[in-house]
């Protein structure tokens, strides 16, 4: 393991091998020995029966607070766990440090009832630009990774989103309505329309992976946690496709987005789902 790194470039082009290490290690001892094997006392509710928490999130984000800050001296590390236990640490999203924003089990719900479509999920930021993410499915053993300027890859592979075939309705991946506002709600409504196909989004690490892929054309999503939107985003962005809030400009990881938004498989693809959303169609 290599720890001498002095600034977030030199990291970037010879460290990011120790990032897979490490993200594959919590996987393979924290998140799979608890896969379809939870006990119920390893299971918990944060802000009610849809916001799950089990023993492997804990003890992962765990794992990679331990390790990650240890690759690159001076970061720091902002987990759905930790803020959730004290939300003053979210704030290092907004500082000057490099920062490890990291959602240890994305798909919990998904995790609990033995579905393999849960994600550890990793990026790297500064300044509120993200540098670099790591998007891991333990349990189909997949890893996307990113890096800004340099490309997304799945599995060693470019990725490349493209855009959707004319003709086809828009399958758009959304927020779940119990996470939702009145008005978010209202907004929502407005892709039930001829041409679009909207479904519940399972893990929001994995949908951005479907994008990326060119497998699914967009998302609107409600909420703007970093953890659950960092590493996709910059995933998305370097497989060439784009995203927008309700406002038209892109999502900053630092908040404060005009919501719901989207990312798509292009920008053409973004705009109109944004323009639906607005109810401006």
């Amino acid at each position: 393991m290599i720890d001498d790194y002095e600034t977030i470039d030199g990291f970037l082009a010879h460290g990011t091998a120790d990032v897979e290490e490490a993200v594959r290690k919590a996987a393979a001892t924290e998140i799979m020995p608890r896969f379809c094997r939870l006990a119920a006392h390893e299971i918990d509710e944060k802000n009610g029966p849809h916001d799950l928490v089990t023993d492997a999130d804990r003890n992962a984000e765990a794992h990679l607070t331990e390790v990650l800050p240890r690759l690159l001296p001076g970061s720091v590390v902002v987990g759905e766990e930790a803020v959730h236990a004290n939300p003053v640490t979210y704030e290092a999203i907004r500082g000057e440090a490099p920062v490890w924003i990291v959602d240890p089990v994305d798909g919990t719900r998904q995790f609990v009832h033995g579905d393999p479509g849960f994600c550890t999920l990793v990026a790297l930021a500064q300044g509120g630009v993200v540098r670099a993410s790591w998007t891991y499915a333990p349990a189909l053993d997949r890893l996307a990774t990113a890096i800004r300027g340099k490309g997304a890859f799945l599995d060693g592979e470019r990725l490349r989103a493209g855009s959707p075939a004319a003709g086809r309705d828009l399958e758009v991946a959304t927020s779940h309505p119990d996470y939702t506002t009145d008005e978010e709600k209202r907004a929502l409504l407005g892709l039930w329309t001829d041409g679009v196909r909207p479904r519940p989004c399972g893990s929001a690490g994995l949908e951005y992976l479907n994008i990326a892929r060119g497998v699914l054309d967009g998302t609107a999503f409600s909420w703007e946690a970093a953890w659950d939107h960092a590493a996709g985003l910059l995933l998305v962005e370097e497989a060439g496709g784009a995203t927008l809030t309700l406002t038209g400009e892109p999502f900053r990881i630092t908040g404060g987005n005009a919501l719901p938004f989207t990312a798509a498989r292009d920008e053409t693809t973004a705009r109109r789902v944004v323009k639906l959303l607005s109810g401006a169609a």
